[in-house]
């Protein structure tokens, strides 16, 4: 493939498998994945490591004071096959998944303006290229100019039926009606927020894989990278 390297931006409904093809995506080209999810468990392990977050109540103050002395990138580790998070150049990919991080997050990720920083240092990221990035408004308010646009969907009824196995597998006890109604909801909510609605941007190529398998959508991504590649 050629080394001209490009953004790829993938939106979509929830339970579409955006991350999972995002990540599949980035390892065939070699991209770097961008995991917005990680960098809000970055700045819940420096508030920790600071203690700024008190009874799983964050210090905004301090929190947004400490952002600038906060940068996260991203790796490939050739070794462990995977995508790696890191702090000021310090690899934190495990420590940022430890049970702790994980009860705190979610606070934090709902400071305005710790998404603010995030989406700069996310463009950030992208300044060389290279990078696939998923979520629910990466083609529209993050990377509006991205070369690739996907918007990702499926059938409500196979997306409910998607997540009722993978709950069922792991021996959880669920009802497909509520969880069909939970992915109506949250489709409902994610298009009519204030802030970054959920929305296909206007050049993005629509991937409905409600019947492809992983292995078909990844090669239609692939060749739509190839084509952008070669024009």
């Amino acid at each position: 493939m050629s080394t001209k390297k490009i953004i790829v931006a993938i939106d979509g409904h929830s339970s579409c498998g955006k991350s999972t093809m995002a990540k599949a995506l980035a390892k065939e080209l070699g991209y770097v994945y961008i995991d917005s999810g990680a960098m809000y468990r970055v700045v819940t392990l420096v508030a920790l490591r600071n203690g700024w977050i008190e009874n799983k109540v964050p210090n905004k103050e301090k929190i947004l004071e400490g952002l600038k002395d906060i940068r996260i990138t991203f790796k490939w580790d050739e070794e462990r096959g995977m995508n790696t998070t890191f702090l000021n150049g310090e690899n934190v990919e495990d420590e940022i998944r430890q049970l702790e991080v994980s009860e705190n997050v979610s606070p934090i990720s709902a400071i305005a303006e710790v998404r603010e920083e995030m989406v700069h240092q996310q463009r950030e990221n992208g300044r060389e290229k290279g990078i696939v990035m998923d979520g629910r408004d990466i083609g529209t308010v993050v990377f509006p100019d991205a070369e690739l646009k996907i918007f990702m969907t499926a059938s409500p009824e196979i997306r409910a039926q998607r997540r009722y196995l993978e709950l069922t597998e792991k021996g959880q006890e669920v009802n497909f009606e509520e969880i069909l109604a939970n992915v109506e909801g949250r489709d409902k909510i994610d298009s009519s927020r204030a802030v970054s609605p959920l929305k296909k941007a206007d050049d993005a190529w629509v991937l409905d894989n409600s019947h492809l398998s992983r292995k078909e959508q990844l090669e239609w991504t692939i060749n739509k990278v190839k084509e952008i590649i070669k024009a």
